[in-house]
């Protein structure tokens, strides 16, 4: 595989990204890889590598560039090293991620070896959120987007999730966690009920014996079912929408 580190041009600076690709021309079908809230690390490029390895075009963006370079030392997380990790969560909205997104997209559509005029993308954790403004703001452009449990997805402000799937044109994969305080029943009937009075096509899926953050195989909540049921699920989504 071939990959790189550069820095997209964003409308508020330059934001480094990790990019991924098969070996040859191309041109490869686009996933966008939005972190969780711990942020940039070894194991999100080799998911990264993962989607690539499928014969993907993928991009993992540095969402906390505006603060700087930051780095957790996951093993030694505590409850100060917690209290960082939401400061750094909170330094994001629903407009910081959708110009950032214009960045790379203006950058992908310069990649020969991306094709990019539509293009799908993942967020887990905090960006499970994004992912559904992504769509409703760039409409066409985003032909899919998997959500895997997301953190925001309810909320009282315009721009909760639930919110703008009226707006939103392509197809959802929500991968959510039996146990997850961030995503609870009552948050999982508010998406569905708005889903279904969207018309989009989608899917929920609630994993059993699962907890928030399943999909990490470093994290003490990995859940190898269930990680691997919603790859399975993300690999068909991309294949019906992107190919």
């Amino acid at each position: 595989m071939h990959e790189k580190e550069v820095a997209v041009v964003t409308k508020h600076g330059r934001m480094p990204t990790f990019a991924v690709r098969p070996d040859g021309n191309g041109p490869y079908p686009v996933v966008i890889l939005y972190m969780d809230a711990p942020g940039i690390r070894e194991e999100l490029r080799d998911m990264a590598r993962r989607i690539a390895a499928r014969g993907y075009y993928c991009v993992l963006p540095d969402m906390y560039y505006r603060l700087g370079v930051v780095r957790f030392d996951l093993p030694r997380r505590d409850e100060r090293m917690s209290a960082v990790v939401g400061a750094c969560l909170r330094s994001l909205d629903n407009d910081f991620v959708n110009e950032d997104t214009a960045g790379l997209l203006a950058f992908l559509d310069g990649e020969a070896e991306a094709k990019s005029d539509k293009v799908s993308c993942v967020g887990f954790c905090m960006s499970g959120r994004y992912v559904v403004s992504l769509m409703a703001y760039f409409g066409e452009r985003f032909a899919s987007a998997a959500s895997l449990y997301g953190v925001g997805l309810v909320t009282e402000d315009d721009g909760s999730p639930h919110k703008l799937m009226s707006q939103v044109r392509g197809e959802l994969y929500f991968g959510i966690a039996e146990t997850d305080t961030a995503t609870p029943p009552q948050t999982v009937a508010a998406v569905r009920s708005a889903l279904e009075a969207s018309g989009i096509k989608h899917e929920i899926e609630i994993h059993p014996d699962s907890h928030h953050g399943y999909c990490f195989a470093a994290g003490r909540a990995y859940q190898p079912q269930a990680a691997e049921a919603t790859w399975a699920k993300m690999f068909m989504l991309w294949e019906r929408t992107l190919r």
